[in-house]
């Protein structure tokens, strides 16, 4: 059951103005790729998460600035009428009160024992007589689990002493996910906000489509097409996005789609309701984490050859897994165009590095810890590149932040292994393995 409150203390009537009503606005958030490893972390070790919501959450947060506002309706002083408040803490509607309230959370948490992040600064760690208790924050929502009942039950009861909780039970439904948790894993999936978006654009009676998109399909400006609605084409756009979190298989269309958006034709349109009657015929597809899996981390990249008709810029496409959980993906045009298709794999799996090197630092945070990580891409080429210091008179255009890829390499970070398209998963396995 969802408890909706609603917002009576909000600060209204005045445009704050930075330097002078306030300094610094930043809270941090969790990635959504935080989340799934997360997930993945909690099902490998069996333990069930749980959620916490906080009512009126911006309302805890203590300010530094000076902010008056007007006496409330109800609550004004008969001593003293035209007088104004010194607030103490923050209101809805404060620029700064999304950070107080992380600042106040935070607070809290590492006088109960906990330890942030060294990369991520939203997830809190506690160990306590060889058991281990996880914090993830996401502005006013809270998933928390661990290895031990107990400390599970005693971090909420402390919680629900110092602020006012509300949703408190096992985790099940997430920033539009519903997430199923069972002895044999934990299932993330958009069933229900996939049946929303269909019905909110009249396609509930569409065809479903068997893929996301013709191979066949090459989409440019087509300016001489008729001209559709952009704000209607934004929204199919936007609340596709919103399903990517979980559909790593409608990724790349979307992406692809979203560059129209400026001036949106008739042939991208038909494009994204494709996109649309794609989850039709399959409404409950979703990520599965197995129980018990290894916490072993790989990842692939790969990478079209101009494949843009507009700018004949490259796109990057990469994915990382946690065992088998599949955590973190991309499907990102490149930032200049490559003159060959080494040249774009080779950027690829640089990108990929990168996103590496971060799920790494965070999940040292877990207590995990790897040494030669490998990465698999489909070229040769990039690999010689990578590998063979002599290829680099060939190189010199591309650019220098793309050649940390062979100094990881020769530092031992990761291995770099070529992938046959379509090889089966057990060789892959095996390879790395060996």
């Amino acid at each position: 059951m969802v408890v909706r409150n609603k917002v009576r203390l909000v600060a209204q009537g005045f445009y704050q103005k930075e330097g002078i009503d306030y300094e610094e606005t930043f809270a941090p958030v969790a990635r959504l790729e935080a989340i799934r490893i997360l997930l993945a972390f909690a099902a490998s070790k069996g333990f069930k998460l749980q959620q916490m919501d906080v009512k009126s959450a911006f309302l805890n947060g203590f300010i530094e600035e000076e902010v008056y506002v007007r006496q409330p309706p109800g609550l004004k002083s008969v001593r003293f009428p035209d007088r104004v408040y010194k607030l103490r803490k923050a209101l809805y509607g404060l620029k700064q009160a999304p950070r107080a309230w992380y600042a106040m959370l935070k607070s809290f948490l590492l006088k109960f024992g906990f330890v942030m992040g060294s990369v991520d600064k939203t997830l809190f760690l506690l160990s306590r007589g060889g058991d281990t208790l996880i914090v993830q924050i996401y502005v006013d929502d809270i998933i928390f689990g661990g290895s031990s009942h107990a400390l599970v039950c005693s971090f909420a009861e402390q919680m629900s002493r110092e602020f006012e909780m509300s949703l408190m039970g096992e985790l099940q439904f997430f920033l539009g996910l519903q997430i199923k948790q069972s002895p044999e894993g934990t299932f993330v999936h958009p069933a229900k906000y996939t049946k929303d978006i269909l019905k909110k654009f009249d396609m509930g009676d569409s065809k479903p489509m068997t893929t996301p998109m013709n191979t066949n399909t090459a989409l440019d400006a087509n300016e001489d097409a008729e001209a559709v609605d952009q704000k209607e084409f934004r929204g199919m756009i936007g609340s596709l996005l919103y399903l990517t979190p979980t559909r790593l298989d409608i990724q790349f269309a979307v992406c692809l789609c979203a560059r129209y958006q400026a001036s949106p034709r008739t042939s991208h349109r038909q494009a994204v309701k494709r996109i649309f009657r794609y989850p039709k015929f399959t409404p409950e597809l979703g990520l599965w984490y197995f129980s018990g899996s290894s916490l072993s981390l790989r990842e692939f990249s790969d990478a079209d050859d101009a494949g843009c008709r507009i700018d004949r810029k490259s796109t990057s496409d990469t994915c990382q897994l946690l065992g088998t959980s599949l955590v973190s993906w991309s499907s990102r045009k490149q930032a200049s165009v490559s003159l060959s298709t080494t040249e774009a794999e080779y950027i690829a799996a640089a990108s990929c590095c990168c996103q590496l090197f971060w799920m790494k630092a965070t999940l040292s945070d877990f207590g995990l810890k790897y040494g030669r990580i490998p990465l698999l891409v489909d070229s040769t080429s990039a690999i010689s590149i990578a590998k063979n210091p002599v290829l680099h008179s060939r190189t010199k255009h591309i650019d220098v932040r793309f050649h940390f890829l062979r100094d990881h390499y020769e530092k031992g970070d990761i291995d770099l292994i070529h992938v046959v398209e379509g090889v089966d998963n057990a060789l892959i396995k095996g390879e790395i393995e060996s």
